[in-house]
């Protein structure tokens, strides 16, 4: 049995409707990480070694002259169809990193991790070097 013409129609309606979403999402919504405005936190810490998950997000490890761990975050999700969720916490000894997007989304993410410089820190359990 043929198609129907208004059976037709509506496919070619979803497919344009699909092209053209698709099309503002990779054109005119890329996210940019480097222009997305800096959120920070600061989490007492009192132990000698720190575990930080990353999640596959970028992650740059600092030693500073700080005392407590500062975490800044910088987080687009450009024009997304879909959901993103941020975690960002201390459990114990773990630093838990990860910014994510899901659905039709283009998100882009780094983390800048700022530790006290007598603090040992693994990346994902394991040792890594530390900037600065």
């Amino acid at each position: 049995m043929p198609p129907t013409r208004a059976r037709t129609t509506r496919r070619r309606t979803a497919a344009r409707t699909a092209l053209v979403a698709g099309l503002l999402l990779t054109t005119a919504a890329c996210a940019d990480a480097a222009k997305a405005e800096p959120r920070e936190k600061a989490f007492p810490f009192s132990g000698d070694r720190l575990n930080v998950r990353t999640h596959d997000n970028p992650v740059d490890l600092v030693a500073a002259d700080v005392e407590e761990v500062r975490v800044t975050l910088w987080f687009d999700d450009g024009a997304s169809l879909g959901s993103s969720e941020i975690t960002w916490e201390l459990r114990g000894d773990t630093l838990d990193l990860n910014a994510a997007c899901s659905g039709l989304a283009n998100c882009d993410t780094k983390f800048r991790v700022e530790v006290p410089r007598d603090l040992t820190v693994l990346r994902n359990g394991d040792p890594t070097a530390l900037k600065g």
